[in-house]
């Protein structure tokens, strides 16, 4: 991941010579509650990576390579081939309540991004499969957000909708026929709406360093609230990181 993330920063740099590109990069733990009855918050060191010359882009976790846009003073933007983990899943021995299931991974979903950019306001949709074929379908991500400006602190709130298909609920909320104990009947998953609102916050530390603080909630589909593996009808989520900021 490493050489690949350096070689789209050459390239980058490369076809951008005549403009200075931003930089912002950072580490910190990363946590996100788990929906099934039980099952630990998972909790994991996370690097932080921001950067985008209107070629490629890395924002966070997810990286993409736009291939058709256009960029103006106030209105942006572009299409995008995109990918980012899917961290959601269990191991038999999470929970009493999943054992005897078989292990449901985390994945990596990639597909096309539709972004679009006015003065402080943006919107993005996000029409994802799964690569790894773990859950072996598709999902439809939309949000829309804004940047806002009090003081030093910087926020940028947004509402994310996501729908996800009859494959994805049932691979990580459903029961198959095998699994079925007394505590657990056999549950089939349909697909349904998942809505989320988070924000991020940046404030200014030092120099070229900001502290930056992520926080998500999202309610879950009716259908993964019903599961019997499923004790919340909620994931929460979020990052604390110092990040530095530069340009080259």
């Amino acid at each position: 991941m490493r050489v690949f993330l350096l070689t789209l920063l050459f390239i980058g740099t490369v076809w951008a010579q005549d403009a200075k590109q931003k930089v912002t990069i950072g580490l910190g733990p990363y946590f996100q509650s788990q929906p099934y009855t039980g099952a630990k918050s998972l909790i994991l060191p996370s690097p932080v990576v921001f950067y985008d010359n209107s070629l490629f882009y890395v924002r966070w976790s997810r990286f993409g390579i736009y291939f058709l846009g256009d960029k103006q003073e106030d209105f942006a933007w572009g299409l995008s081939l995109t990918a980012q983990p899917r961290t959601l899943g269990y191991k038999p021995s999470d929970a009493p309540i999943l054992q005897g299931m078989d292990e449901r991974k985390s994945s990596l979903e990639g597909g096309v991004a539709l972004s679009a950019k006015y003065k402080n306001y943006y919107l993005e949709n996000m029409l994802l499969h799964d690569l790894l074929g773990y859950y072996n379908s598709w999902l439809n991500r939309t949000e829309v957000g804004a940047e806002y400006q009090v003081g030093k602190l910087k926020l940028y709130p947004s509402f994310v909708m996501v729908y996800f298909s009859d494959k994805f609920m049932n691979y990580y909320y459903g029961v198959k026929h095998n699994e079925v104990a007394l505590n657990r009947p056999y549950y089939k998953a349909n697909g349904g709406f998942e809505f989320g609102v988070q924000s991020y916050f940046k404030y200014p530390i030092s120099g070229n360093f900001s502290a930056l603080i992520n926080l998500r909630y999202d309610l879950l589909p009716k259908d993964a609230k019903n599961s019997p593996l499923t004790n919340d009808n909620y994931i929460y989520s979020g990052l604390v990181s110092v990040i530095y900021t530069f340009h080259y």
